[in-house]
Parts: structure tokens; sequence; C-alpha cells
């Protein structure tokens, strides 16, 4: 197995577990406000590192300008919006909605990163997210799901896209512990204001669980993650590596059944035969080698 492959693995394992904290958070705290938290947070480990490791920093505004962009749409728009659907939207909604990704990258990536969608990627993108939505409907109950939660995290996915795509398309990317600092940064700045606007002054209470879910999310999310997909990104199509969050679902299964003792279904294995097979039409495909980027 390649050390791509395995990384993959360990960053749809680590996004997968998101989801429990998160709705926690959303719960518990004003979910901008910890979002606001988190960002900061991470922005000050990733300073300290460029600062002693004496990183090259961005030479000019534009450059500052396009990896603040990046930053404000992976996680003030992706986490934003995501953190208010969570307000009222399931768990296992929220993960079908986030499944839609490598769908939507699929579809914008021929023209904006011109990486190729044939016929057997098509097909291997629609059997992933048909065995997601098999597996997550299983496990959904009776919960419904509000039109305005759903296009809420709709958007967050779309935000995601759009800075998946901006930082495939940077020249000569700077380190990625310089990227992921000014990007937290850029996206606490721009959400703070939102979240004044929107909750008032911060307020939160004494809950364990509370704190519990911040430490993991600023330490194996915002930290380990982010260094993860930049790296995977860095070295593969943003398609191909996309195509791995299908597999969220079947760890967020496998996870309730050995640490829960949730039931596992006839469904799932179902599903889960689905996205491997599209997994594998999906990475059977070559990389597109030299594929040009614009500045």
């Amino acid at each position: 197995m390649s050390r791509g492959v395995l990384a993959a693995l360990l960053f749809v394992f680590l996004w997968s577990t998101s989801f429990v904290p998160s709705r926690i958070a959303a719960l518990e705290a004003p979910p901008l406000w910890f979002l606001v938290a988190r960002f900061v947070s991470a922005a000050l480990f990733f300073s300290v590192l460029a600062l002693v490791f004496r990183l090259r920093l961005p030479a000019t505004a534009r450059r500052w300008a396009a990896l603040a962009a990046i930053g404000v749409f992976a996680n003030a728009g992706y986490l934003g919006l995501s953190y208010e659907a969570f307000r009222h939207l399931s768990s296992a909604m929220g993960a079908i909605i986030a499944c839609t990704n490598p769908l939507i990258l699929a579809a914008v990536s021929p023209w904006l990163l011109r990486e190729r969608l044939t016929r057997e990627k098509s097909l291997g993108m629609a059997l992933g997210f048909g065995g997601v939505v098999m597996i997550m409907l299983s496990h959904a109950g009776s919960g419904s799901a509000r039109p305005q939660d759903v296009l809420l995290a709709f958007a967050g996915v779309a935000a995601f896209v759009v800075a998946t795509v901006l930082f495939k398309r940077l020249r000569e990317p700077e380190s990625l512990v310089v990227v992921s600092g000014s990007g937290f940064a850029s996206a606490a700045i721009v959400l703070a204001p939102a979240a004044f606007a929107l909750e008032g002054v911060p307020h939160v209470g004494n809950s364990g669980p509370l704190l519990a879910s911040f430490i993991y999310l600023v330490i194996f999310l915002s930290i380990g993650t982010t260094l993860l997909w930049f790296w995977l990104l860095s070295h593969d199509e943003a398609s191909r590596v996309s195509a791995y969050f299908f597999l969220a679902p079947v760890f967020g299964t496998a996870i309730g059944a050995l640490l829960l003792h949730e039931p596992v279904y006839l469904h799932d294995a179902a599903g889960l035969a689905s996205i491997v097979a599209g997994l594998v039409l999906v990475q059977r495909q070559p990389a597109a080698a030299g594929s040009p980027q614009a500045g």
C-alpha cells in the first residue's frame, strides 16, 4: 500500500470522527465563536512552527491574499456554514452532504483544473456516493432535515471545493505550515465579526464534553487533517484524492459498532462494496502528468 493511500485513509478516518464533537460544539457553545477559538488556536500553533523553523513567507500582497482566500473558504466558509447547519441537522445527514464534495469537485475539475473526467471515473463517483447514501440511510433513523439546514451544509461543501481549486491552482505553494497558519488566521479574522453579530458576546459553559471536543478538533482536525489534506493535494489530482471522502461513513459505522455497540446492517456491506468498487474505478485512472496550473 503506497504512502499516499495510507495518508488518504488516515485523513478520512480522522475527518470521519469530527461529526460527533462538532455536533457537541454546535449544541453546547455558540458555534461560530467556538470556531473562532479553534482557528486562533491552530493559527498560533502554525505561526510558532513557522517562526521556529524560519519558513519562507509570501513575498507579495497578492500571494498573501491567495493564501487568505484558501483559508477563508476552507475554514470560515466550510466549517462556519456546516456548524450553523449542525444546530438542527443530524450527523448522518451531515455526512451524506459532506460526501458530495468529490462529486462537485469531479464536475468542475475538467474546466478549472484540467483533470480528465472519464466515463469510468464518473461511474466510480456514482458508485461511491450511492454506497454512502446506502450506509447512512440505514443508520439515519426517522430524523428529518430542514431544507434551510441542508442548503447551508451544501454551501459549506461548495466553499471547501472552492478552497481546493484555489490551492491546486497555486504555483509553487509555500510550506504547508505557512499555508495552514495564514489560512486559519484569515478565517478567524473574517468569522469573528459574523460571530459577534449573530451570537453576541462569547459565552461558554463549563462542560467536560465541550472541552474535550475542542481539544480533539484543534489537534486532530484543524492541525492534523489540514496538513494531510494539503499534502495529498500537492501529490495527486484533486478529484482522485477527494474520492476517499466516500469512506467516511464506513469509518463512522465501524467506530459506532466498536465503541457504542451500534448494529451493523446488511445494507452496510452492500454500501461498502459499492464504495470500494467506486474507489477502484476512480483510482485506476492515471494522474494527469504535468498538468498545468494557473497562477
